[in-house]
């Protein structure tokens, strides 16, 4: 008997969809479209085994798909349609790409037979069925399966690299023929590879680098994201406390240590904690761990604000080679596992630890500038102003919102503010789109970091501006009874643009308030009323005392609530690093002038 026995005639729809099942994946996450029906009735008939979540606009399909990655590990699917439909997904896919976040993205494509005639939505100008050109720069790969045989290996190579290396969205594009058609599909009863990532870097180098690290006077260790995607948190607090050595973070790597452990500084770059630039721009060794030096986490790489590579030496661990000494020169660049170097790392520092060995005056530098800083901030929140300061918001976040939460920020002033103030207790408590800051990710996001942590409150902290990008995510949550909580940060505008505005052109600013253009007065929604529409419960804040009482019975209440804060719009987070937009002049930071001002000093 031959192997063609154990062959079973399959559409490819369910081809791609058993593989789904077989992956014990929970979600898919998408928008109906003609080019999408075969796999939707694929769907239909595993609906027992495999939920489908319908959205009201692709993008918040593709954020939840971010954010689920971002909150479990694990990759979920999206299912969009030919033309508009996936068009409106590439979004979310450059935002997952930026951020090292996984999912599959299914597209739909007109059928095979109709490739270049220019029937309904073919993306077909400069090649037939070309949707996979379109999303090209933001995606680790396009498959594009053009007869049902081919779909079992395009979905098994997809789905596998989805995680393998550094995690990113994949594309299986697939015409509308290709999910009915049949084909002879045989039962897998063998093994199925299993990639791991877990390669500690070449132990020579790392032994030597070690070697550095542990005589420096005044070394630091800089968490990026890296850590919290290899899961390495335990093995990054391990290996500090062992060493004794300080840690700051990059913005998207808070969370690798939690905010308020001793050996922890806070996160750099242009909108910083004090003490965490302190650290990186007078180290004399970093130890750098999964972390890509991008712009707004370096200060734009301007020399003294927040780091100073050279004199600094570096060491760099990725598990990306293209991140070794892209943006500064590492004098040892190790490609490996961020937990698996930690824990060679530690192991092998075990016995070269000198009693001798001291870094007291470092670390009292730096708690220092931490106490200052923390000092300084808390004045602040005192505030019973009206609309509240920011700080006053985030200290009744922080107090509000319980340590097992998620909180999902979304793009604009507010985040630098949640970056800057918010203390951060474990891996992935916070997500954000960090690289390509995609608006609406939050709005939408949180839905798939609920589903992903159901039994974890969800919070979501939005601008009004990004809130307006995405607003339909409520109906989703109301239609699918996904328990989550907005909390929108009203300061009527695009206020992290007009503050680039107000620095750099003078005071003068277009298009970045909202407001009614006959009399110039401020204009925001009732997003309360808004939310009421969607059947979304709903609170506007009116003074500061209500503000913790309001979140707090939000999560409480346990299904979709919105609360809505005024804030005041003209207060701007305090500058400790810097940002740089060639050729204009970038900002000095204040925050030393603004300590004498309230009468601290470090």
């Amino acid at each position: 008997m031959d192997g063609t026995a154990k062959a079973a005639l399959m559409n490819g729809a369910d081809i791609i969809v058993e593989h789904l099942v077989k992956k014990k994946v929970p979600y898919l996450f998408g928008l109906c479209g003609h080019g999408i029906t075969g796999f939707m009735d694929a769907a239909f008939k595993a609906q027992n085994r495999i939920r489908t979540v319908s959205t009201h606009h692709e993008q918040t399909a593709g954020h939840m798909a971010d954010a689920y990655f971002k909150v479990r590990g694990e990759p979920v699917a999206t299912f969009t349609s030919c033309g508009p439909g996936s068009a409106n997904l590439v979004v979310a896919l450059a935002a997952a790409m930026m951020d090292s976040s996984a999912f599959l993205a299914i597209t739909g494509n007109v059928p095979t037979s109709q490739f270049n005639r220019g029937p309904f939505q073919e993306t077909g100008r400069h090649f037939q069925g070309d949707f996979p050109s379109v999303v090209r720069p933001y995606v680790k790969r396009s498959f594009q399966p053009t007869r049902a045989e081919m779909v079992p290996l395009a979905v098994t190579q997809a789905w596998d690299m989805l995680t393998a290396g550094r995690p990113g969205p994949v594309n299986l594009d697939v015409p509308l023929n290709v999910f009915v058609e049949e084909t002879a599909v045989r039962a897998h009863g063998g093994a199925e590879s299993r990639i791991a990532n877990a390669t500690p870097g070449d132990p020579a180098m790392l032994s030597a680098a070690l070697e550095v690290l542990l005589a420096a006077r005044q070394p630091v260790i800089i968490a990026g994201q890296g850590v919290l995607l290899g899961q390495a948190s335990e093995a990054l607090v391990a290996f500090a406390e062992l060493t004794g050595i300080p840690v700051v973070t990059s913005p998207n790597g808070k969370g690798a240590i939690p905010d308020r452990h001793p050996l922890a500084f806070g996160a750099i770059g242009r909108n910083g904690a004090y003490a965490a630039n302190d650290a990186t721009r007078n180290a004399d060794v970093i130890l750098a761990i999964g972390f890509s030096f991008d712009d707004r986490a370096t200060s734009a790489w301007l020399d003294g604000y927040t780091l100073s590579i050279p004199p600094t030496r570096l060491i760099q661990i990725d598990l990306d080679p293209a991140e070794i000494g892209r943006n500064y020169p590492a004098e040892f660049g190790i490609l490996g596992d961020a937990g698996a170097s930690l824990r060679f790392l530690a192991e092998a520092a075990r016995p070269r630890l000198s009693p001798a060995r001291s870094i007291a005056p470092w670390l009292a530098r730096l708690e220092k500038g931490r106490q200052v800083w923390r000092e300084y901030q808390a004045g602040l929140a005192e505030s019973d102003q009206m609309p509240l300061r920011p700080e006053r918001l985030m200290r009744a976040l922080s107090r509000a919102i319980p340590e097992d939460a998620v909180v999902a920020s979304d793009v604009g002033v507010h985040h630098n503010w949640i970056i800057q103030l918010m203390d951060v207790m474990r891996p992935r408590q916070l997500i954000h789109s960090w690289g390509f800051a995609a608006m609406g990710f939050a709005t939408s996001g949180i839905l798939g970091a609920k589903l992903a942590a159901p039994d974890r409150p969800c919070v979501a902290v939005v601008g009004d501006g990004s809130f307006l990008m995405t607003p339909h995510a409520l109906a989703t949550a109301v239609e699918y009874d996904i328990p989550v909580v907005w909390v929108v940060w009203n300061n009527n505008g695009f206020c992290s643009i007009r503050d680039i505005q107000h620095g750099m052109f003078g005071g003068r600013e277009l298009a970045t308030a909202f407001e009614i253009q006959r009399s110039g007065e401020l204009y925001s929604p009732d997003f309360a009323m808004m939310a009421k529409s969607y059947g979304v419960p709903s609170h506007r804040v009116t003074h500061p005392g209500e503000v913790e009482d309001a979140i707090q019975t939000a999560i409480r209440a346990n299904r979709p609530y919105l609360v809505e804060v005024p804030v005041d719009r003209d207060i701007r987070p305090i500058g400790t690093g810097s940002w740089d937009l060639p050729p204009l002049p970038n900002p000095e930071p204040n925050f030393l002038k603004a300590l004498q001002a309230r009468g601290l000093s470090l």
